[in-house]
């Protein structure tokens, strides 16, 4: 790939460290404001490489690599940034406790004013990105403080420590059970509305209604039978079962009305009632999955980063976790033959909202589901051309036109009624309809990409999703901040599209967070070891049958008898023969080099031989 993941997860980390460490503190709060959205993202641009790229540790003082010191000298020597980490999350915990609202993310529905932003009375209802996100976090911050204790001695950095493990678990404990109080199972007529856009969205192939819907049923039979385990939250539902019904799930953006009050022993303060519609939004179900899948990750299990009570939590969430990908993974690519429904762009809800946004987060969910059941190489590869076709469409790798309606995408971004947020609370104050805006089209883009890539084994159709990985790089790479505070993150789309406006050359977390989580991304599939091509591994083969073939017959004549030199030589062959032979199954291309080295030393030992011959 032309992208270095790990140089340009330096550079970030470097203008990071440029942005928000002066005079000695942490400057939170970017071009939206402090808020427990904006402030994880800003300190899990330094965290998710720390703890999910190995190169990148921050925990082992004696073991961090000098150019990762370089790039945040700002904050001192090997030994002092991982205690200022300690204080910086300590300070971000204590300032959040209980408060997972949305700041100043949140905008008003009803207005095409320049600043949206919703006035501060009505920015405080929790919302499921940042449940999401505190998990992310919380987890993040839980496995650094397990592996940096080891290294501490002093008493006051270790309190320190224990104190942050703390309140990083109570807030992962009250994440987890705001996410059980937002799932959402939504479930309506065959005929309604909704019942008529997904069977129009699923049916490629022209089937009469009734048979969409059998179909429907049939695929999701098993589904249906396990949302009778949803026990505890919210997505309860008795009616999934009837013939004329149709239903889709995820999480709609905050918890639920009506959603239950969870039984729990943690210490997770007051479980407020729940203000959000009964149901699912592509946005969230994504951001949600994507948290689920962190409570169950290598690094967490082998750190053992949850107690008892969240492991009870866990398996809830997995459980909503499972039946949403399966769910979303079945009407993406529902249908014997043709087209898939995910292939029929832009995607449309049930709601009548399409976009190209929609297609991209479905990818997501299919993608999801069909690593869940081991989905094949050419099942992967559809979706990587899917990808490919929206990144021409967002004017990425094709030329924007005069008013390009596509360029939407990226600022202001699609926006999203909260749907809910508008209905009297329990005081019965009028409040405004809010909505949620998402510029991320291309980080998401690049980061579904790596997803892919990683998955498929097809060499070929890897290398196709790498080259479309660079080129959204590229774009990305041009949309940096050119000046101001947030000079070298991102995000000012103006560099790319003149036609949009350009804005404060502040960082926008968010958007700069969803780059390096690509990038993150990316570096774990660089680090994967190559694709294997059987076509390739059986040319290694034969080449190193017939290097062994005469390898033996040169011991046979006797060869390893003759002089120093000669046995040198058989000893070389020998050693590369064995190495060859270990690597051939990973590496078939660098044991048929190998091979062919080898075979070059023996033929000029039989050409040193018939030489001699020839005088004598």
């Amino acid at each position: 790939m032309r992208v270095q993941p790990r140089q340009q997860l330096l550079d970030i980390w470097e203008a990071v460290a440029r942005s928000s460490w002066r005079d000695h503190e942490w400057v939170s709060g970017g071009r939206f404001g402090g808020n427990s959205i904006s402030d994880a993202e800003q300190l899990l641009c330094l965290l998710l490489p720390a703890t999910q790229v190995e190169t990148f540790n921050l925990d082992r003082p004696d073991q961090t690599a000098e150019r990762m010191v370089h790039a945040l000298r700002r904050m001192g020597t090997a030994t002092d940034i991982p205690r200022v980490l300690t204080r910086i999350l300590n300070d971000y915990f204590d300032r959040y406790t209980e408060d997972f609202s949305g700041g100043g993310y949140y905008e008003l529905y009803d207005t095409e004013a320049s600043d949206k932003t919703a006035p501060l009375e009505f920015q405080t209802s929790p919302i499921v990105d940042s449940y999401a996100l505190s998990i992310t976090l919380s987890l993040a911050t839980l496995g650094f403080c397990r592996v940096y204790r080891r290294s501490v001695t002093r008493d006051d950095v270790r309190s320190a420590i224990s104190d942050l493990e703390a309140a990083a678990s109570r807030r992962l404990s009250a994440a987890m059970i705001g996410l059980l109080r937002s799932f959402s199972v939504n479930v309506f007529p065959v005929d309604s509305a909704e019942g008529e856009r997904l069977c129009t969205t699923v049916n490629q192939n022209g089937l009469p209604r009734r048979a969409v819907v059998a179909q429907l049923h049939t695929r999701l039979r098993q589904t249906i039978a396990s949302f009778r385990e949803v026990l505890i939250g919210s997505g309860q539902t008795n009616d999934l079962e009837l013939p004329d019904r149709l239903f889709e799930c995820g999480w709609s953006w905050s918890v639920v009305r009506g959603a239950p009050s969870i039984e729990t022993t943690a210490q997770v303060g007051r479980q407020e009632a729940g203000v959000g519609q009964d149901k699912p939004y592509l946005y969230f179900t994504v951001i949600a999955l994507n948290a689920v899948e962190d409570l169950f990750s290598e690094r967490t299990r082998i750190l053992g980063l949850l107690d008892e009570e969240q492991q009870r939590l866990a398996r809830a969430l997995q459980l909503r976790s499972d039946l949403t990908r399966t769910y979303w993974a079945t009407i993406a690519t529902f249908g014997e033959g043709g087209k898939w429904p995910l292939e029929n762009v832009p995607w449309r809800t049930t709601d009548g909202e399409q976009s190209d946004y929609f297609t991209l987060q479905v990818t997501a969910l299919a993608v999801k589901g069909l690593e869940q059941v081991r989905g094949s190489n050419t099942e992967l590869a559809r979706v990587g051309r899917v990808l490919a076709k929206l990144a021409d469409r967002a004017r990425i790798t094709s030329r924007a036109v005069e008013n390009d309606p596509n360029l939407v995408m990226h600022y202001p971004g699609i926006r999203m009624a909260l749907a809910g947020s508008d209905e009297p609370t329990d005081t019965d104050e009028k409040r405004p309809l809010l909505a949620w805006s998402v510029p991320e089209f291309a980080a998401l883009l690049l980061l579904r990409t790596a997803h892919v890539a990683n998955l498929i084994n097809d060499p070929v159709e890897r290398h196709r999703l790498l080259d479309l990985g660079d080129e959204v790089w590229d774009h990305l790479a041009r949309r940096r901040l050119s000046s101001g505070d947030g000079y070298g993150l991102w995000d000012d789309a103006s560099r790319v599209f003149p036609d949009l406006p350009r804005l404060e050359q502040k960082a926008s977390w968010y958007y700069t967070e969803r780059v390096v989580e690509a990038l993150v991304a990316l570096a774990k599939v660089l680090d994967q070891p190559p694709s294997r091509n059987e076509e390739l591994a059986r040319y290694a083969d034969d080449l190193l049958r017939e290097a062994e073939q005469i390898y033996d017959r040169e011991l046979l004549t006797g060869s390893a008898e003759g002089g120093p030199g000669l046995r040198n030589t058989l000893q070389r062959v020998e050693i590369t023969l064995r190495r060859a032979r270990d690597i051939r199954t990973e590496r078939p291309g660098t044991a048929a080099a190998l091979a062919l080295d080898i075979l070059r030393e023996l033929d000029r030992l039989n050409a040193a031989r018939g030489d001699s011959g020839s005088e004598a």
